[in-house]
């Protein structure tokens, strides 16, 4: 699945940097994630950065995009040029 924040984002600006593929931008209110370039980090890192940094815990699994571990590596080696 990709991630999403949710309305209890506190615009602390961390999780942004964190993100390898560039997936969270700043939202009209909050935060927020593109769902087509998530990759929940895999490929990357053992953990999602910005959930790790967020200091309110507002990013969790987005239930309307559900992917499973093999979809999200083949979309970060599509995003990386791998494939």
């Amino acid at each position: 699945m990709a991630l999403i924040i949710t309305d209890e984002c506190i615009n602390c600006d961390v999780c942004e940097p964190e993100c390898p593929n560039e997936a969270i931008t700043p939202g009209d209110d909050i935060y927020v994630i593109d769902p087509n370039l998530c990759t929940e980090c895999i490929g990357h890192y053992a953990t999602s950065q910005c959930v790790e940094v967020c200091p309110v815990d507002c990013i969790p699994l987005d239930p309307a995009h559900e992917e499973t571990e093999d979809e999200l590596m083949t979309k970060y080696k599509v995003i990386t040029g791998i494939i």
